[in-house]
């Protein structure tokens, strides 16, 4: 693993419940996470993890305290700011799949180059690769209601890392899969991480950490294994 890529500080996340009440769902997280880390967040339900992670992902705003991505002040960014960092450089991966139903394999593995400054021809290029890599080219001009759930999450993996971000995230990634869907998933974070990627993910399952380098356990919205 190389430098920092995340360093949080001191980050809460709270809402209100009344006049002057408050209900923090994150408490003081201090968090470093490396270039090339593979981390897992774990804890039981109602502990903050997924909140941790939308902070992460620059999807949620109403928070305090500090997040540096890289050297990128991401607590002094504009709203459009942090949305054009995230886009830039931060794949998602979803329990849910998230893949666009009107739109076929090839199609939504584009979307997230539209984001970026690349030409027809170079699109075309990155998700040709993509398609052959994840041995989908025969399923490019289907539409996700015809792959199974473990195909469409691995649409989703693709459609996650087409543009090369620096930063991946996955939310209970193998939650609606079968068990040997799971592990082919799991496996497949395994390789990305082996070659480089940072990877971040939600998880009640202790086999799918496993697959990981260390584990961040909350509760109650604080950490209470693993950093701070």
């Amino acid at each position: 693993m190389d430098g920092l890529l995340i360093r949080l500080r001191c980050v809460e996340r709270s809402y209100s419940v009344g006049r002057s009440q408050f209900f923090y769902v994150l408490r003081d997280i201090i968090l470093d996470i490396a270039e090339g880390d593979f981390v897992s967040i774990m804890g039981p339900s109602g502990a903050g993890k997924s909140t941790l992670l939308h902070i992460l992902g620059m999807h949620d705003h109403a928070w305090s305290g500090e997040y540096f991505f890289g050297e990128t002040a991401v607590h002094h960014l504009k709203p459009k700011e942090r949305a054009t960092l995230r886009n830039e450089q931060i794949g998602f991966v979803f329990q849910q799949y998230h893949l666009l139903d009107d739109l076929t394999v090839y199609e939504n593995l584009d979307i997230p180059l539209s984001y970026r400054r690349y030409n027809k021809s170079e699109r075309a290029a990155l998700v040709a690769g993509m398609l052959d890599r994840f041995q989908i080219v025969a399923k490019k001009d289907l539409y996700p209601r015809q792959l199974s759930g473990g195909q469409q999450q691995l649409v989703g993996v693709a459609r996650a890392i087409i543009a090369g971000p620096r930063l991946l995230l996955a939310d209970e990634p193998t939650g609606n899969l079968h068990s040997s869907q799971g592990e082919k998933i799991m496996e497949l974070f395994r390789k990305l991480n082996n070659e480089g990627m940072t990877i971040i993910q939600v998880t009640h399952s202790e086999k799918n950490a496993s697959y990981g380098k260390r584990v961040i356990q909350l509760r109650d919205g604080w950490i209470v294994k693993g950093e701070q």
